[in-house]
C-alpha cells in the first residue's frame, strides 16, 4: 500500500467547513449581530477561496475542479503563505475559535478544527501544496504527421471468399 496523502483529506474537510460557514444560520450569541454574521461569512469565503484549488498528488492523477485554474493562479501568487500546510493549519484553527461561540456554526467550527489537525499532520509528514499545471499540447508539425507510407498492401481475404455468393430467393 502507498502512503496516505493527508492534505487531500484536509482540503475536502476545510472546503466543507468554509461552505458551512458561508451559509450558516443566524442566531443569538457573541457573534450573532450583523458584524459577527459578516465576519463569519468573510472567514468562510476566505477558506473557500483558499481551499478550492486542489493540490497535485505525488503519485497518480488528480482531477482538477471546474474553474480551478483561475483560483490556482491566485493561490500561487501568495507563494509560501498558501503552500505551507503549517500556515494553513494555524489559519484554520484561528478561524475556528470565534465560530465556536455560536451553536448555529458548530458544524463549520468542528470541520475547521478537524481540517486544521489534518493539515498539521500533513505538514509534519512533509507535504506541501503544489499546483496542478496543464501539460502543453504538442502541435503536429505540417508535413511531419506521416512518417513513412505503407510498404505492403492491406491484407485481403482469399480469392474464393471474395466471389459473390448467389442470393437465395425464398418462396
Amino acid at each position: 500500500m502507498g502512503q496516505i496523502e493527508w492534505a487531500m483529506w484536509a482540503n475536502e474537510q476545510a472546503l466543507a467547513a468554509g461552505l458551512s460557514e458561508c451559509g450558516g444560520r443566524e442566531g443569538p450569541g457573541a457573534l450573532g449581530g450583523p458584524e459577527g454574521r459578516s465576519a463569519r461569512r468573510a472567514g468562510g469565503v476566505l477558506v473557500c477561496l483558499l481551499e478550492y484549488p486542489r493540490s497535485k498528488r505525488k503519485k497518480g492523477s488528480t482531477m482538477e475542479r471546474c474553474g480551478q485554474k483561475y483560483m490556482t493562479a491566485v493561490v500561487k501568487l501568495f507563494g509560501p503563505l498558501t503552500r505551507n500546510y503549517y500556515i494553513r493549519a494555524i489559519l484554520h484553527a484561528a478561524l475556528a475559535v470565534p465560530a465556536g461561540f455560536l451553536l448555529s456554526t458548530i458544524l463549520g467550527t468542528v470541520c475547521l478544527g478537524i481540517a486544521s489537525g489534518i493539515y498539521l499532520l500533513a505538514a509534519v509528514r512533509g507535504e506541501e501544496w503544489t499546483p496542478i499545471e496543464q501539460k502543453p499540447r504538442e502541435r503536429p508539425q505540417v508535413g511531419g504527421t506521416i512518417k513513412q507510407p505503407p510498404s505492403n498492401p492491406p491484407p485481403r481475404p482469399p480469392a474464393d471468399a471474395r466471389k459473390k455468393q448467389p442470393v437465395e430467393v425464398g418462396g
